[in-house]
């Protein structure tokens, strides 16, 4: 595993002197879940993709035996429910009898990809394997070298795919366990994170106000700190699965010393990393210069991350005259396609790891214009570049123009349903193309004959 790690410390509010122990927090697995926007992939590679979860859980498990944690919290989504696997689950199984091997205790929520009422396959209780039912209820937690008491842990699951009222406030510190540590284990919206379905929604002054010392939160795949004291946190995905999901995923080990400091520490768990690079046309004089340019990128990637598979977009920005090379998009279709057939070919020779598969170019980059002068223009040009402008600095504005523009294709379903799924960056990236394609071919029109169909 090529786990990288990042440290940071927290302070904790003092109440009385404590017994240190070691957790870790992960959350979101989605085993054997979809990868989504990837066209073009070998059989072999999307084998690598579909097993890439079931690879991050193997270091989950591992990392907990390297690292001798007390015990592990996963807070909800450990499958998705609307097409759970047999595979997943009995893998899932596998990697809690590994931990129950060296007395590593689990602790487990439901949340809305894998609620109560989902299909599972029945097995027997394991002693080491403490799953919360829809009711908040709580469980110590002891040491793993001396049995010792060392935290009460509190959680709630959700018994359907749609939890919609704040069951924060069902949560009530054990005050008579003063001496423990209290975590609790959400797997929540909290302080409505639009790119989420707002379920069990909450705010940090509702999580504060328990008087928990750490908040396990799962349900968001970017990892962030909502609060330091007390903690209340996400540890993200361990797996990213679209170019929604860039950058390192993985888990946090948690250390807590006798003084109630907890000192946190991610470390990444991919199999498979997605992340965006941008290019500037700046200084790029031809297609001969953009081909190195890309290439050296590539290498500089696949040499830094030899062991995982890298899976980018390319987003060509700046001005130059290569743009209007660009804007044809025969260049970039084709150089793409050359591109995923060369990972295509390393796949093949059994060296899945360490490609790099191109996802996509998306061309932000502009002509040689002087658009400074042309939002000047008393023209239907500037004003049209004064309106693109303006949808991009005010996000109703820039909704409504898409909205509007794509309202004729919203009568087909399969377009609607395609539709829907488009990101705010995306969108965005389109308002940008257009009004750029816009510009050139008013001031050039002889262009339009060249331009992709």
């Amino acid at each position: 595993m090529n786990s990288k790690k990042y440290t940071y410390n927290i302070k904790l509010k003092a109440w009385d002197s404590m017994i240190p122990f070691r957790f870790i927090h992960a959350a979101d697995l989605h085993l054997d879940s979809r990868f989504s926007g990837m066209p073009g992939v070998s059989d072999r590679i999307r084998q690598q993709l579909r097993e890439s979860t079931f690879a991050a859980l193997d270091h989950l498990v591992q990392l907990a035996v390297d690292q001798e944690v007390d015990f592990v919290v996963i807070s909800g989504d450990v499958y998705d429910a609307s097409d759970s696997s047999l595979q997943a689950q009995l893998r899932f199984h596998e990697a809690l009898e590994r931990l129950g091997r060296v007395n590593i205790h689990v602790y487990l929520i439901h949340g809305n990809h894998d609620p109560l009422d989902s299909p599972r396959i029945r097995t027997k209780d394991k002693d080491h394997v403490h799953v919360f039912g829809p009711k908040v209820g709580s469980f110590t937690a002891n040491r793993r070298s001396d049995g010792q008491p060392i935290a009460v842990i509190s959680g709630i699951s959700y018994p359907t795919s749609k939890v919609t009222e704040n069951t924060s406030a069902y949560f009530k510190r054990d005050t008579d366990k003063e001496s423990l540590f209290h975590i609790a284990m959400l797997h929540a919206n909290v302080n409505g994170d639009p790119a989420h379905e707002t379920y069990s929604p909450c705010t940090t002054k509702d999580l504060v106000a328990t008087g928990y010392q750490y908040w396990a939160l799962g349900h968001i795949h970017k990892r962030q700190t909502v609060n330091e004291s007390p903690c209340i946190v996400y540890p993200g995905n361990i797996q990213g699965r679209s170019m929604k999901e860039t950058g390192a995923k993985g888990c946090y080990i948690v250390d807590v010393d006798v003084n109630h400091s907890a000192k946190l520490t991610f470390y990444s768990l991919d199999e498979v990393r997605w992340f965006r690079e941008q290019i500037s046309i700046d200084d790029i004089q031809d297609e001969e210069d953009f081909n190195l340019k890309l290439s050296e990128i590539m290498d500089g990637i696949r040499l830094s991350r030899p062991e995982i598979m890298s899976i980018i977009r390319f987003e060509i920005i700046g001005r130059g005259s290569l743009h209007r090379v660009l804007e044809n998009g025969h260049f970039t279709d084709e150089m793409l396609q050359e591109l995923r057939r060369r990972a295509i070919r390393d796949a093949e020779l059994g060296h899945c790891k360490g490609i790099v598969w191109v996802e996509g170019i998306s061309v932000q980059s502009g002509s040689e214009l002087n658009r400074a002068a042309m939002l000047q223009e008393d023209s239907f040009l500037g004003e049209m570049l004064r309106l693109a402008e303006r949808a991009e600095l005010e996000a109703d504005v820039g909704e409504d123009l898409v909205q509007k523009a794509l309202a004729p294709l919203m009568s087909n379903k399969a377009l609607r349903k395609l539709l829907g799924e488009i990101g705010v960056q995306e969108r965005n990236e389109w308002l940008n193309r257009s009004s750029e394609l816009a510009a050139m071919l008013m001031l050039d029109p002889d262009l339009v004959g060249g331009m992709k169909a």
